[in-house]
């Protein structure tokens, strides 16, 4: 029924549809713990598609995914900082962090600039030290919720 070639990008739109509707439910349903987690998954995941297009030489796509990595840090775990929690030892963690954020996208931009894929592996692992410290003071196991949104799609 659907072995046509002109049926392939409508089952690939489809499918998309499919994954976009688990992921806005994963993220309705989300505790503010489980979506930083989710938002370091995509950003590494982000990282990780850069460094494929980056050795594939895909260029268009390179730049595309590391824009969505910088999107992320920037829009999500970047601005999800909170300053005033946590008294002055708080303000002190979100201002370190948020200059941490900085370096990464730093990173990044040199990336995708100097096409160079050490600077993607140092963005990566500085983003998984954080994460990891994340996921150890929330209690979330390692990737748990990206093995979770996995299994719908």
């Amino acid at each position: 029924m659907y072995t046509s070639s002109a049926a392939a990008p409508m089952l690939n739109s489809g499918a998309r549809a499919y994954a976009r509707v688990g992921i806005e439910s994963a993220v309705m349903s989300a505790s503010p713990q489980q979506l930083l987690t989710m938002l370091f998954d995509g950003a590494k995941a982000a990282i990780s598609m850069a460094r494929h297009h980056m050795a594939s030489g895909d260029v268009v796509a390179k730049g595309n995914a590391i824009s969505k990595a910088v999107s992320i840090i920037d829009s999500g775990l970047k601005a999800s900082l909170d300053a005033e929690a946590g008294g002055s030892a708080g303000a002190e963690l979100a201002a370190n962090l948020s200059a941490l954020y900085d370096y990464i996208n730093q990173r990044l931009l040199y990336a995708n600039l100097r096409n160079d894929p050490a600077l993607l592996e140092e963005a990566d692992r500085l983003l998984e030290n954080i994460a990891s410290a994340w996921r150890d003071i929330s209690g979330a196991p390692n990737g748990a919720l990206t093995n979770d949104l996995s299994a719908r799609g």
